[in-house]
């Protein structure tokens, strides 16, 4: 049976008591009321919350078929280690990673055949141009920086991505209040209650990608989606021809830790979007339980652009199949300090403009 001080204030987690006067529960330490009714059934909830379970077939791609490498080589670049994949017309190379110009031809082996591809739709051209105009409406940008700055090195590579679908139960428990003040003659009033607010459901994932390269920044490659699954097709070699294909060095089951990361995230943030009509809402508890958890191995289309300017190296990415083009760009310092000055100097006018108007009044 049920004792008092088992219960917990759902505010400030100190033990509460009953309290004769009110007839509730109420906490000691931070005065919140709660009826019994309430009180037990958040109990229940806390006893029956379930853990995360988070499992997958791993079981991606497929040996290669006879004869199917053998047009393949691999390029292993002695700077930073990267093997790149071309075919056998490909000509020593310069890595596209840390555009060290000195590459290794060697056979292809041992790798997973991809099970899917999205074939480039744009051309080096199209990435040539969307550098340009990445650089049009940058005030900061050195202005020499576009007439100096030259493309040492513009590659299309298609880069492993790992693909993940599942169908994702979940439950989630949020910490809301409701903020509601008046006054009369005498006093302000704040009144604040506390609600524990329930949702549950199931959310389906489909090719949700995961970098499989650790040359690869995972941030830069989120930044160039989403990519379209609707134009992969099934992996043949012809795809490779002209281009370079990055060989996996993260597995599968290396990647599962991010895959899981971003679909707890995205049913979080679901689930989340349908608490409404509250002050605050601050997620307490979640539980994401997978169902029919699979991964695939897939070559996804990206451009990689190497620019110098000033003697230091600015890599950009566009996604070959939508366009989509990202990079840092180097800063103007003189510019940034006359845009702040002149920003300070607004700020100043203003502040002197209503000490002016005050002074008057």
């Amino acid at each position: 049976m049920d004792t008092l001080q088992e219960y917990k204030c759902p505010c400030c987690g100190g033990a509460i008591e009953f309290n004769s006067k009110i007839q509730k529960m109420k906490c000691p330490y931070c005065d919140c009321e709660f009826e019994m009714e309430a009180l037990a059934s958040y109990d229940n909830d806390l006893r029956t919350q379930q853990e995360d379970s988070m499992s997958w077939d791993t079981n991606a791609g497929e040996g290669w078929q006879p004869g199917e490498e053998q047009g393949l080589r691999v390029y292993i670049c002695k700077s930073c280690g990267g093997e790149i994949v071309g075919d056998d017309t490909t000509a020593a190379t310069s890595c596209p990673y840390c555009d060290n110009p000195v590459v290794l031809k060697g056979q292809f082996a041992g790798a997973l055949r991809p099970d899917l591809v999205i074939p480039f739709k744009l051309d080096k051209k199209a990435a040539k141009e969307a550098l340009k105009k990445h650089y049009n409406g940058k005030r900061l940008l050195p202005k020499v920086f576009t007439n100096e700055n030259h493309i040492d090195e513009i590659k299309g590579i298609y880069v492993p991505f790992w693909l993940f679908d599942t169908d994702a139960e979940a439950n989630v428990r949020y910490k809301a209040t409701r903020t509601r003040a008046w006054s009369d003659s005498n006093y302000n009033y704040t009144e604040t209650s506390y609600f524990a607010v329930n949702r549950g459901g199931s959310v389906g994932f489909e090719n949700v990608p995961v970098d499989g390269s650790v040359k690869m920044a995972d941030d830069l490659m989120e930044s160039i989606e989403p990519f379209n699954i609707k134009d992969a097709v099934d992996f043949r070699t012809a795809y490779l021809a002209g281009y370079l294909a990055d060989k996996y060095d993260v597995d599968a089951e290396e990647s599962i830790l991010r895959a899981n990361e971003r679909i707890k995230k995205s049913t979080e943030e679901a689930f989340a979007s349908t608490v409404q009509g509250y002050t605050t809402v601050i997620p307490e508890y979640s539980s994401v339980r997978f169902n029919n958890g699979r991964a695939r191995y897939a070559l996804y289309p990206v451009w990689i652009l190497n620019t110098s300017w000033n003697g230091k190296k600015y890599t950009f990415a566009m996604n070959g199949q939508t366009g989509k083009l990202v990079g840092d760009l180097p800063l103007d310092k003189a510019a940034y300090k006359k845009w702040l000055f002149g920003l300070t100097g607004i700020i100043s006018a203003a502040c002197f403009g209503i000490s002016y108007l005050l002074w008057l009044i």
